[in-house]
């Protein structure tokens, strides 16, 4: 097996014929161009997304089979409703969706938007679906998870009540997506089972993210970045699909293999030492638990390779 290697696009991904995905986050961005290269090769891909008519509108494009079934993150009830509607076997979920450097809000259930979304949401999402799931789990973080200033979780104040800045609680959640990445992946083995967590980040990526940047200077900046230095969407999504389709070991994290590892072909990256903390780990998992009622179960034990 090569992990790294600049020429790996979708053409490389294995036939998906007969696998089911679902990919959180899908009607645009990196999460479209995720469903296209899946439906392409083959995989059966449900769309999960906030708004279903853009869903749709996004499904329209899209070459293979989809579906498109709601879900929205910052709303457990509506993880739960998705969830207990799931029947049957699922290969591969991909827990795409996210918010970037928004404005300070709340989650309907009352937790920072930011962590709420991108950690809270997928964790809930995850250990639901858990039971049907019999290939992997792939999170997308992001190089966020390790800017300047040393991100940490704030255990004590998760929620950075008097504390809220953009970046700061955008940085949390990305290094939140990697402890859960770790802590699952731990559970799996230690239950036996074969069912894989992995992570990814696509680098550098022009996507609607960055428009709702909560800063109108870091708007204007990536406004100028998006089109002179970014990757598309496809280029970015290259990481979650190596992930996705590629025989790696539980709780690998890819990203680009370029300077900065802003752009590039997919291969496996390091994290931070604060990401890499299994004590830390745990930690989240159990406040992620209390906070959203949501319990580790056990996987399937039928498992795809």
């Amino acid at each position: 097996m090569t992990t790294r290697n600049s020429k790996w696009n979708i053409s490389d991904i294995p036939d998906q014929t007969g696998r089911t995905a679902v990919v959180t986050g899908a009607n645009s961005g990196l999460g479209i161009a995720t469903v296209e290269a899946l439906a392409g090769a083959g995989a059966h891909v449900v769309l999960a997304v906030r708004d279903p008519r853009r869903g749709e509108a996004a499904a329209a494009g899209v070459h293979g089979s989809v579906e498109v079934r709601r879900l929205d993150l910052a709303d457990l009830a509506s993880v739960r409703e998705f969830a207990a509607g799931w029947h049957g076997g699922l290969d591969l979920l991909v827990n795409n969706a996210g918010v970037m450097n928004i404005p300070e809000s709340a989650t309907k259930d009352g937790f920072e938007m930011q962590f709420g979304t991108n950690h809270l949401g997928h964790f809930a999402l995850t250990n639901l679906l858990l039971p049907h799931i019999t290939d992997r789990v792939v999170t997308v973080s992001s190089g966020a998870h390790k800017m300047p200033g040393s991100p940490r979780i704030h255990f004590d104040n998760l929620d950075l009540s008097g504390e809220y800045a953009p970046m700061k609680a955008y940085s949390q959640s990305k290094l939140a997506n990697l402890l859960f990445t770790l802590e699952l992946q731990r559970r799996l083995a230690e239950s036996g089972s074969t069912v894989r967590a992995l992570a990814a980040h696509p680098g550098y990526a022009a996507t609607n993210l960055q428009s709702h940047d909560g800063s109108w200077v870091r708007r204007a900046l990536m406004k100028v970045g998006n089109r002179f230095v970014a990757q598309d969407n496809k280029a970015g999504a290259l990481p979650t699909l190596y992930a996705a389709v590629q025989d790696l070991p539980g709780a690998s994290y890819v990203g680009p293999d370029g300077t900065g590892e802003m752009r590039g072909g997919p291969t496996l990256v390091g994290r931070s030492q604060a990401a890499s903390d299994p004590v830390a780990a745990r930690r989240l998992w159990t406040a992620s638990e209390e906070l959203t009622g949501v319990t580790f179960p056990h996987p399937a034990p039928l498992t795809a390779v």
